[in-house]
C-alpha cells in the first residue's frame, strides 16, 4: 500500500494523527525533568559500620572482613572495596549492570544481619544504604550575624531542613560546619585521683540516673493509669548538683569532680566562605526529579524563610545547576540554529519558499513526537538526549528534502502538482524508506551497549531512533500531501548545468576504469587508518565548568584548626588572582560527588577549597591554565598536598597494586609511584600506601593486670571515655522540649595536652582503682591511617591528575613502566575508574558499531531483496573514514566519546547517499529498460542534487556545534567536526565511486546467478 498516495487522497487524517502526535509530545516535553546527565541507577551499594575512636586495623580484622565475607556471597557481586579510616569502616559492593538495585538492597542487608552477632558489640548499628551518583546539586551558607554558633547550626537542622524536605525533589540536606550542642561534663584529673573513681565511674553513673523509664501501671479510683519514672533535669545547672557515689562509700557533687557546661562538642569540622567561617547546607535532589523544578522550589522556600527570620540571608556557595541551565539553553539554541541553517540549503537549491515551508514542517513534526516517546520511557531532559536531538536536525530535515526535490523534479516536467506529488512519492518510497531504517539500525544497537558506558547512551540511541522514524513519518505522509496542495506548477526543466556535465564525465572515466577506482577508494581508506596512531584519545575531553575543587591533605594527626589555618594560607596564596571570584572551604567534610570512590571519607587533615572562576566568556584564561597557575603559587606550602578532585570524568588516572603481603605491596607501590612521578604532564601523583598516623598504644603487662585484678577491657574503656567520651547511644541524654543533648563526661581538651595525665588515669581492679601506668607501658607508636582493600585483599591506590593529557596515551606510558611490568609476586596491576570506563567504552563502541553494520545489511536484505547490493551500499562507509579522521587532527581534537558517536553516525549517513544512488539505477534498470552503464549515469544526474543538498543541509545543522555557538562545546565539537569531515569526503567520493562499486557486484551477482542456474539444470537433467 502507497502511504503517501492514500495521505494525498485523504489529507485530513493524515493532519488528525500529526495533531494527537505534537499534543502528545507537547504535553511530554513540560513534563519531562531537566537535568544535566541521565538518572542512572548503578547496582552499587554500602555498608558503613562507625565504632567511634577505633584504629583502621582493628576495623579492618574485627569488622570489614567479616562483612567483605558476608556480602562476597550475595548473587551478581562485580567487585568489593573497602575504605577503612579511624572509626570508620566503608564497604562499597559494585553489581552486574543488569542486576536490580532494590534486590540488592535487600540481599546487602540480609548478609550484614547474618554477621551482625559476631561484630564487636559497642558498635553502631551498621548502615546500608544503595549509592545515587548524582551528588550535591547546590551548597548554601547562612548568614546570621546575630545568631551564636550553635544556634545557627540548630537552625539549618531544624528549620531550614524541615523547608527543604517540603521541596519535591529534595532527597537529602546536609549540613556542613557549625557546631554540636553538648552538655560537657570536663573531669578534674586531680580531683578524680583524690576521690578515687574513675572517669568510666561517673559517665555510668550519670547514665543510670538521668533516664525517664516507664514504670507499669495502676487501677486507681476505677481508671488505669500509667506510670513513669522521671530523674531527668531540665538543664546543665541542675546537673551540678548531683551526687555522685565514690567507691569508700561518700559521695560527692558532680561540681566538685567536673566542670560542667552547657557548650557544643569538639569540632570536627568547619566550613569558611572567603575566609569568614559560616554554617553551609548542601541539598541533593531526589532521581527522576527535575533539576530546574528542585532550584525553583528551593529558592522559594529560601524566601520563605528569609520573610519569616529577618536579618538572615543566604549566599550561593556553589552550585551544579548552571551547568544544567547552560547545557539545556546551549542545546535548544543549537536546533535552533540548525534548523534554520538546514532550510537555508534548501531554499538556495530549491528557490522556492513553499518548497521550503513544507520542508521545514518536518523539524518540528519529528522532535515534537519524540519528546513523548522520551515521557513514556522515563528518560530526561539532559546533556545526552539533547545531544541526540542536536546531532539529528540537519538528518531530520533529509527525508523531506530528498521528497521535496523529487516532487519538484517532477513538477518542472510539467505535471501538475497532485500528479507530480502522487508519481514521485511512489518513485523516491523506497531509498527514503532505507535511508531512514538504515539510520534507526545504526543508533539502536547504541541503546544496548554494555558497560557503564552503555548505561548513558542508552537515552542516546532510543532519542536519536524515535526522532528519525516520525522523520520517516513525516516524509511518507505529511510532505507529499502537502507539496500536492500547497506547491504550485514550475517551468520547464532546466538545462544540465556545467557543473553536472563534468561531473557525468568523471562518473563515465571511473564506469570504465572501475578497477583503478575501487583500488585507489581502498589505498584512501588504508591511508586514513594510518592517521589513527596520529589522533590522542582520551574518555571525555576537559570542559570549563568554571570551577575547581582544590584538595588540600595535611599529614595524619593533624588538628582541625591547623588544617583551617593552613587552608587560610592557601587562599590568600590565592585571593589576587583576577578570575577568581569566591573561594569556599570545607575542612574535614566530604565534597559530595555522588560517588564515594572518588571522595573518600572527611577526616580533620582535608580541606576542599571551591574556587570560583566565574563564567569562561568573561575571562581569557581557561579553567585548566588557571589550575596550573593555583598550583604554582601553592607549591610552597610545606608538608601539604595539593591536588584537584574533578567532578567530571576522564580527568583523573587511577591505579590499583593489590596483594595480600603487605611488605611487598609497599615495596610494589613505592616503587610504582616513583615512576609515575616521571611521566611528563602527570599533575600531583598521591598514593593511600604512605599514610601513617602517630599512636600512643598502651600494652597491658599481663602478670601485673593478673595480680591486681585489671582487666584489658576496662584499661581500654578507661583510657577511651576519659579522652573521647563514652559511646553516644551509652551517653546520659539532656531531654529538651524539641531536641535531645547529649552529655557526654571525659577530661578538658587542655588537660589532655598532658601525656602523663594517661598513665595517671585509674583503672577498676580487684581491691579498688590503681593508675592505669601500674599495669601496662605507654608507648609512641604509629599505624596506617586508612586501610584500602579491593576484592578483599589490601590495596594501594595511586592517582594522578591528566593535566589535559589523552587518558590513552597516558595508559600506554604506564603499561611501559618498570613498576607495571617488574611486579613482585603476589602483587596485582588493575586499572579501575576512568581507566577501566575507557577501554570499556571503546570496546563496547566497537561492537556497537558492527552491530550497527549488521543491522544495516539486514535492512537492506529486506528491502531490496538481493545480497550483494548491501554491500555495494555499504561500501560508501569506509570513504568517510579519511575526512572524520583528517577533520579531527587538523583542528586537534582527541578521539574521544563525542568524536566516536560522530563515527557510529557516519556510519548510517554514508549509506544515504549510497541509497539513494543505487536505488534509482536499479529502478532504471527494471523499468526502463536502461543499460546497466546508461543507469547509474541516469542515476548520478537525477539523484546528484538531493545527495548534496542533504549532505549540506546535514553540515549546516552541525555547524553550530562544531563551532560551538552557544554555551561550553568542548563535549559536542568533536563528535560535529568528525561528522561535518566524514560527510565531505564521504559525500564526494560516493558519488564516484559507489557507481563503480555498483558494477562490480552487479556483474557479480549475475554471474553467480548464472552459474546457480547452470547447476540447477544439469542437476535436472
Amino acid at each position: 500500500m502507497n502511504i503517501s498516495a492514500w495521505a494525498i487522497k485523504r489529507p485530513l487524517p493524515a493532519l488528525l494523527i500529526f495533531f494527537v502526535l505534537c499534543v502528545a509530545g507537547l504535553w511530554g516535553f513540560y513534563q519531562l525533568p531537566v537535568a544535566r546527565f541521565p538518572d542512572i541507577a548503578f547496582p552499587m551499594t554500602t555498608v558503613t559500620v562507625t565504632q567511634p575512636g577505633a584504629s583502621p586495623s582493628q576495623l579492618e580484622a574485627e569488622v570489614t572482613r567479616k562483612v567483605e565475607d558476608s556480602v562476597a556471597t550475595v548473587n551478581n557481586v562485580k567487585r568489593v572495596i573497602s575504605s577503612v579510616s579511624e572509626g570508620v569502616s566503608t564497604t562499597t559492593i559494585e553489581f552486574q549492570l543488569e542486576a536490580d538495585l532494590a534486590t540488592a538492597l535487600d540481599d546487602t542487608r540480609d548478609a550484614v544481619t547474618r554477621i551482625r552477632t559476631d561484630l564487636p558489640q559497642d558498635i553502631q548499628e551498621p548502615v546500608i544504604s544503595k549509592v545515587d551518583i548524582g551528588g550535591s546539586l547546590m551548597t548554601y551558607a547562612l548568614v546570621a550575624p546575630h545568631m551564636t554558633p550553635d544556634e545557627a547550626s540548630w537552625f539549618v537542622d531544624r528549620d531550614i531542613s524541615r523547608a527543604m524536605y517540603g521541596v519535591p525533589g529534595v532527597a537529602r540536606v546536609t549540613r556542613v560546619g557549625g557546631v554540636q550542642r553538648q552538655v560537657r561534663v570536663d573531669l578534674d584529673p586531680n580531683a578524680l585521683i583524690a576521690m578515687g573513681i574513675t572517669a568510666g565511674d561517673v559517665s555510668q553513673q550519670l547514665a543510670r540516673i538521668q533516664v525517664e523509664r516507664a514504670g507499669g501501671k495502676a487501677e486507681i479510683e476505677g481508671a488505669q493509669q500509667t506510670i513513669r519514672t522521671l530523674g531527668t533535669v531540665g538543664d546543665a545547672q541542675a546537673l551540678r548538683d548531683y551526687s555522685i557515689a565514690l567507691p569508700d562509700g561518700r559521695a560527692v557533687r558532680l561540681s566538685t569532680l567536673a566542670n560542667v557546661t552547657d557548650a557544643a562538642a569538639d569540632p570536627t569540622e568547619a566550613a569558611l566562605l572567603d575566609g569568614e567561617k559560616v554554617v553551609a547546607f548542601s541539598m541533593s535532589r531526589t532521581r527522576g526529579s527535575s533539576e530546574v523544578k528542585v532550584e525553583a522550589g528551593v529558592h522559594e522556600a529560601l524566601d520563605r524563610i528569609k520573610a519569616e527570620h529577618p536579618g538572615i540571608d543566604f549566599r550561593l556557595v556553589t552550585t551544579a545547576i548552571d551547568e544544567t541551565h547552560r547545557s539545556y539553553d546551549s542545546s535548544m539554541t543549537m536546533l535552533w540554529e540548525g534548523a534554520l541553517l538546514a532550510l537555508l540549503v534548501v531554499w538556495l537549491f530549491l528557490r522556492d519558499w513553499r518548497a521550503t515551508w513544507v520542508s521545514a514542517l518536518a523539524l518540528p513534526l519529528s522532535i515534537i513526537p519524540t519528546f513523548a516517546v522520551m515521557y513514556f520511557f522515563g528518560f530526561t531532559l539532559n546533556i545526552i538526549t539533547l545531544l541526540a536531538l542536536s546531532v539529528v536536525v540537519g538528518i531530520l530535515v533529509d527525508d523531506a528534502i530528498v521528497e521535496i526535490e523529487n516532487i519538484v523534479r517532477h513538477l518542472r516536467m510539467g505535471k501538475p502538482p497532485l500528479e507530480a506529488a502522487r508519481e514521485a512519492a511512489g518513485e523516491i518510497g523506497n531509498a527514503v524508506i532505507a535511508t531512514s531504517l538504515t539510520l534507526a539500525a545504526v543508533f539502536v544497537p547504541v541503546a544496548f551497549m554494555p558497560g557503564i558506558a552503555g548505561k548513558f547512551f542508552r537515552e542516546f540511541g532510543w532519542t536519536a531512533a524515535t526522532a528519525v522514524l516520525f522523520s520517516l513519518l513525516v516524509a511518507r505522509l505529511l510532505t507529499p500531501m502537502m507539496a500536492a496542495y500547497l506547491l504550485k506548477p514550475h517551468g520547464e526543466e532546466k538545462p544540465e548545468s556545467k557543473l553536472m556535465g563534468w561531473y557525468l564525465g568523471w562518473v563515465d572515466k571511473a564506469l570504465r576504469h572501475r578497477g583503478w577506482t575501487l583500488w585507489l577508494a581502498f589505498a584512501m581508506f588504508v591511508g586514513s587508518l594510518a592517521l589513527v596512531p596520529l589522533i590522542p584519545a582520551t574518555f571525555i575531553p576537559q570542559s570549563d565548568l568554571g570551577r575547581s575543587n582544590l584538595n588540600l591533605e595535611l599529614p595524619p594527626g593533624t588538628r582541625l584548626q591547623e588544617t583551617v589555618a593552613v587552608a587560610e594560607r592557601a587562599r590568600a596564596l590565592l585571593k589576587d588572582m583576577p578570575e577568581l571570584k569566591q573561594v569556599y572551604t570545607a575542612v574535614g567534610a566530604v565534597l559530595d560527588l555522588g560517588d564515594p570512590s572518588a571522595t573518600g571519607v572527611g577526616e580533620p587533615r582535608k580541606a576542599t577549597l571551591i574556587l570560583d572562576w566565574g563564567v569562561a566568556d568573561d575571562r581569557d584564561r581557561d579553567q585548566r591554565a588557571l589550575e596550573r597557575d593555583a598550583r604554582e603559587r601553592l607549591a610552597n606550602l610545606p608538608g601539604v598536598r595539593v591536588s584537584y578532585v574533578s567532578s567530571e570524568p576522564g580527568n583523573l588516572l587511577q591505579l590499583v597494586l593489590s596483594g595480600d603481603d603487605p611488605q611487598r605491596l609497599q615495596e610494589a607501590s613505592t616503587a610504582l609511584e616513583r615512576d609515575l612521578r616521571g611521566v611528563q604532564g602527570l599533575g600531583s601523583v598521591t598514593s593511600t600506601a604512605s599514610l601513617l598516623r602517630p599512636e600512643l598504644q598502651i600494652v597491658p603487662n599481663a602478670a601485673r593486670a593478673a595480680d591486681l585484678g585489671v582487666a584489658t577491657q576496662d584499661i581500654a574503656e578507661a583510657a577511651r571515655i576519659a579522652t573521647a567520651g563514652d559511646y553516644e547511644q551509652r551517653l546520659a541524654k539532656l531531654n529538651l522540649p524539641d531536641r535531645q543533648v547529649p552529655i557526654r563526661v571525659g577530661f578538658a581538651e587542655a588537660a589532655l595536652a598532658n601525656p602523663a595525665l594517661i598513665g595517671q588515669l585509674r583503672v577498676p581492679g580487684r581491691d579498688g582503682p590503681v593508675p592505669l601506668a601500674a599495669v601496662a607501658e605507654i608507648r609512641q607508636g604509629s599505624g596506617p591511617s586508612q586501610i584500602s582493600r579491593y576484592q578483599r585483599q589490601r590495596n594501594v591506590t595511586l592517582t594522578a591528575e591528566l593535566n589535559g593529557r589523552p587518558l590513552g596515551d597516558v595508559m600506554t606510558e604506564v603499561q611501559a613502566l618498570p613498576g607495571v611490568k617488574q611486579l613482585p609476586p603476589g602483587v596485582t596491576f588493575l586499572n579501575t575508574g576512568d581507566a577501566e570506563v575507557f577501554v570499556e567504552l571503546f570496546i563496547g563502541f566497537m561492537l556497537a558499531m558492527a552491530a550497527g553494520l549488521i543491522c544495516i545489511y539486514m535492512v537492506l536484505l529486506l528491502l531490496f531483496n538481493h545480497a550483494l547490493m548491501p554491500v555495494t551500499i555499504l561500501a560508501a562507509v569506509p570513504l568517510c573514514a579519511g575526512g572524520a579522521f583528517g577533520a579531527l587532527l587538523i583542528t586537534q581534537n582527541m578521539l574521544s566519546l563525542p568524536a566516536l558517536i560522530g563515527l557510529l553516525m557516519l556510519i548510517g549517513i554514508a549509506t544515504k547517499n549510497s541509497i539513494l544512488l543505487v536505488d534509482y539505477a536499479v529502478m532504471a534498470e527494471d523499468e526502463q529498460g536502461m543499460s546497466q552503464h546508461d543507469a547509474l549515469i541516469d542515476a548520478c544526474r537525477k539523484r546528484a542534487q538531493p545527495i548534496i543538498m542533504t549532505t549540506l543541509a546535514m553540515g549546516a545543522g552541525m555547524m553550530p556545534i562544531a563551532l560551538g555557538f552557544a554555551g561550553d562545546s568542548s563535549f559536542r565539537a568533536p563528535m560535529a567536526i568528525a561528522v561535518i569531515g566524514g560527510l565531505i569526503t564521504s559525500t564526494l567520493l560516493s558519488l564516484i565511486v559507489i557507481p563503480a562499486a555498483f558494477t562490480v557486484m552487479d556483474d557479480l551477482g549475475e554471474w553467480m546467478s548464472r552459474k546457480f542456474r547452470h547447476k540447477s539444470t544439469h542437476g535436472q537433467a
